[in-house]
């Protein structure tokens, strides 16, 4: 497995309405490196976002699509995605405050 710094895990948010409804509960979705582990996920959210505590991460690798263009077929690329929990203690992601 590569070396993966904490600002690498993180690639970018996953904004859906079933994600969006889980930031009730303080779970927030995030698109991952697909090599990160559920450790390394956990220490880039709390050094990304000061005064937050991870509580549960979980974590799921999605298969890329089957496509075709014209006779050629392919697949699109694989991805993993984490939803992170946070303690009732902590702060909220200011990343999803405007959302």
């Amino acid at each position: 497995m590569a070396d993966i710094k904490y600002y690498d895990v993180i690639l970018k948010p996953v904004v859906t309405e079933r994600s969006m409804a889980g930031m009730g509960e303080k779970k927030y979705t995030f698109l991952v490196h697909p090599d990160a582990t559920k450790n390394q996920i956990k220490e880039a959210v709390e050094k990304m976002f000061p005064g937050t505590e991870v509580a549960q991460v979980n974590t799921m690798n999605c298969e890329g699509k089957n496509k075709r263009r014209g006779m050629v077929y392919g697949k699109t690329a694989q991805t993993k995605k984490a939803i992170v929990k946070l303690t009732e203690g902590s702060k909220d992601i200011e990343l999803f405050a405007g959302i």
